[in-house]
């Protein structure tokens, strides 16, 4: 008997310690799981974000190239005839008709042939009206007078000579412009096709781009362009496609473009622009700021804020785009809310905060708040 109420006193024991533990061991598992989900929750954090919401606007879409201006009216201007400069008309900077006079040269030789040939011209022609009235007699023969009529000619074709010749001694501006550059001096012994002077046409300078045929069916003549000069402070100037050459370049699968701009103080010859073409524009288009974009390879993606503030992530393609905006082809409506600071660490549907939300509890605060919990 003493035996078997030792046994059960033993079995009470050992049950009593296996509750002690096995529910010791449930509430420490339970702790685990409690604080496990709590750790979950705090990995979760709002990033900071800053959101604007979308408008319409007018957009362009501009093709931007480089160029140097060059001058389609520029002629350089040479000596005809070996003489020496004895006056010296214009300079450098001095705006010129067609035709004006830019520097005698030596001339009286060519006057004296000038004058010797027109006494000639005047004595023939009075032999040849002689001639004629004395052939009309029959008093000489067909021969002399015609003879009488050949010198005559001959001396109309000297003097002609002679006037070209003394012509070479005045050089004349073969177009209008301005003098960008002298290159004689006055008392020079100049010699056949030196050169003496060059005339830019300032109403004729253009850019020549080469454009990517991929953007032919872009362009048209009269189509506008902007020209912009570093060298003038960003200034911006009008211009228009004046010609597009109807080849492609197989080299570099480029097309020729000539933009005219008219004449507008500071532009020059030379001048290195930054040239925009403007293909199309639309006036009332969704504007997407290009500070909400995120580039990922080729495609971009934009954050739009949705309720319990998450965002989610969308693909866009653009329409239009200008130095600011982009025009999404579709996916995006007037009022959405886009991400445009803090999206670099942002995943679809993450949480955000955005300003003047409550900043979150900090570490302290929630262990307190745990503490009050247990």
């Amino acid at each position: 008997m003493s035996r078997w109420l030792g046994a059960v006193g033993l079995v009470a024991v050992v049950a009593s310690w296996g509750c002690t533990v096995g529910c010791s061991v449930g509430n420490s598992d339970a702790k685990t799981f409690d604080q496990g989900a709590k750790d979950e929750k705090r990995k979760e954090e709002a990033v900071p974000v800053e959101v604007a919401a979308l408008g319409h606007g007018e957009i362009e879409a501009v093709l931007r190239l480089s160029s140097n201006l060059e001058a389609e009216g520029e002629v350089q201007v040479f000596a005809e005839a070996p003489r020496r400069v004895t006056e010296l008309l214009v300079e450098e900077g001095t705006p010129v008709a067609k035709g004006r006079i830019l520097i005698q040269l030596q001339d009286e030789e060519q006057k004296s042939a000038v004058a010797k040939a027109e006494i000639e011209l005047k004595e023939s022609e009075r032999d040849f009206e002689r001639a004629k009235e004395l052939y009309e007699q029959k008093l000489v023969t067909e021969e002399t007078y015609t003879e009488a009529g050949y010198k005559v000619e001959r001396n109309r074709l000297a003097l002609a000579d002679a006037r070209r010749e003394l012509g070479y001694t005045q050089v004349r501006a073969p177009i209008a412009g301005i003098v960008t550059e002298r290159l004689v001096n006055l008392g020079d012994q100049v010699t056949v096709n030196q050169p003496l002077f060059r005339i830019v046409d300032f109403d004729s300078i253009v850019a020549r781009i080469y454009v990517p045929e991929k953007d032919m069916a872009r362009l048209a003549v009269g189509q506008p362009a902007r020209l912009k000069a570093d060298a003038l402070g960003g200034k911006v100037f009008t211009g228009s496609i004046d010609r597009i050459s109807p080849i492609v370049d197989p080299a570099t699968g480029t097309v020729k473009v000539t933009v005219a701009t008219p004449r507008q103080e500071g532009l020059r010859p030379g001048m290195y622009v930054d040239v925009e073409l403007v293909t199309a524009v639309h006036d009332a288009a969704l504007l997407v700021p290009k500070r909400a974009l995120v580039y990922d390879n080729d495609q971009i993606y934009v954050f739009r804020l949705k309720e319990e503030r998450r965002v989610e992530r969308l693909r866009v393609a653009p329409l239009l785009e200008n130095t600011d905006f982009i025009e999404p082809a579709g996916g995006l409506e007037t009022g959405d809310q886009l991400v445009v600071a803090g999206q670099s660490g942002l995943k679809d549907n993450g949480l955000v905060r955005l300003p003047g939300d409550p900043e979150p509890a900090d570490d302290e605060d929630e262990k307190q708040a745990d503490g009050k919990a247990d």
